[in-house]
């Protein structure tokens, strides 16, 4: 997956990029790779057309009828040179913000069937400092997701196509805390370096679910980042430290194979800033020969015993983790790595079609 330049850059430049990773050797910017060590082809299937330029911080933002138009020059040109890539639409980068929707509508219609997916951009935080509101931010996370598919469909009728654009949720984590960017020309600086908590790692664990839960329209989901900057791992020398949430999303990525299917919630609710917020979170995949069950207690004060109705399949043995911590605010540190770890989950019985 790689990004071109369409905000100081061309719709030219960005298929001479498509040429140089993805054509055989023959061309000009094929050759001036192999030039550069690397005979064989890359391959890169999917390219992001422009990142973030509903946003007025991006160089080259524009108003979305002047992307999209630039953006379909790009596509058009790129497949040309490669018609297996996949293309990512810019969507809007706040859901704040003023563009939410109209930007992504005005984008996708004019890009067409030059736009096999919309992307999708999300950062959440316990800003306001209330707990319990912020471990109801899933359902935002639900919410979005289902209002930019809902755009995606709408310009999918209104245009009469056969092709819809998915969703590429490529950019998605908590972040509230560090927000210096300012790495004043020195090497490596620290920038950017979140310190998480358990209840990071809760609501990390909800975006994965809905994003799981949403699998039928969200075929692509990165998390940024990886190390250091906003990131479930940090680097101190050549030290490794572990992030708490980190923990979710190997839990769930371990389990990621299969199919999603529905799952409907029957339980307590809460009235939150997200809406009527059910206590229990979850989400399931079906790897045929095993059944994977995902769930988010949201309560920061009652414990939630979970009842599941497994009509239609007979689990041999149960098995489970627990991501568990002394409290929500605790974090791992170099010092003190394994305050937020799994612990082995032992309190699971089956009796009928429960368990």
């Amino acid at each position: 997956m790689l990004a071109v330049n369409l905000g100081t850059g061309t719709p030219e430049e960005a298929a001479d990029w498509v040429e140089y990773c993805n054509a055989q050797s023959g061309t000009r910017w094929a050759d001036e790779r192999a030039a550069n060590g690397r005979e064989r082809p890359w391959g890169v299937p999917l390219w992001c057309l422009g990142n973030e330029m509903a946003g007025p911080w991006q160089l080259g933002h524009a108003p979305a009828d002047i992307y999209g138009r630039l953006a379909q020059q790009a596509a058009m040109q790129m497949k040309l040179v490669d018609p297996t890539i996949e293309t990512v639409a810019c969507g809007s980068s706040m859901i704040d913000s003023s563009t939410f929707g109209t930007w992504d509508r005005q984008v996708l219609e004019i890009l067409g069937d030059h736009a096999d997916y919309l992307s999708v951009h999300r950062y959440v935080g316990n800003m306001a400092g209330d707990l319990d509101d912020y471990l109801a931010v899933g359902a935002a996370i639900d919410r979005q997701i289902e209002q930019a598919d809902a755009i995606c469909r709408t310009v999918q009728a209104t245009t009469r196509s056969s092709k819809r654009a998915y969703l590429c949720f490529d950019e998605w984590n908590v972040w509230y805390r560090n927000f210096e960017m300012d790495g004043s020309w020195q090497r490596a600086p620290h920038l950017l370096e979140e310190t998480y908590d358990l209840a990071d790692a809760l609501v990390v664990a909800q975006c994965l679910m809905s994003i799981t839960r949403h699998a039928d329209v969200v075929k692509v989901a990165n998390l940024a980042q990886v190390v250091n900057v906003i990131a479930p791992l940090l680097t101190r020398g050549d030290d490794l430290l572990v992030q708490s949430i980190y923990h979710p999303f190997r839990m769930i990525s371990d389990r990621r194979h299969g199919t999603s299917p529905r799952v409907g919630i029957d339980g307590p609710t809460s009235r939150t800033s997200h809406g009527h917020t059910p206590l229990i979170d979850a989400a399931a995949i079906d790897a045929g020969d095993t059944v994977h069950v995902f769930a988010v207690n949201r309560s920061t004060t009652e414990t939630a015993p979970v009842q599941v109705d497994h009509v239609g399949w007979q689990p041999a043995r149960v098995t489970g983790e627990l991501l568990a911590g002394p409290a929500p605010d605790a974090s791992n540190t170099f010092e003190a790595p394994a305050a937020v770890r799994p612990v082995s989950l032992d309190e699971v019985t089956f009796a009928g079609h429960f368990l």
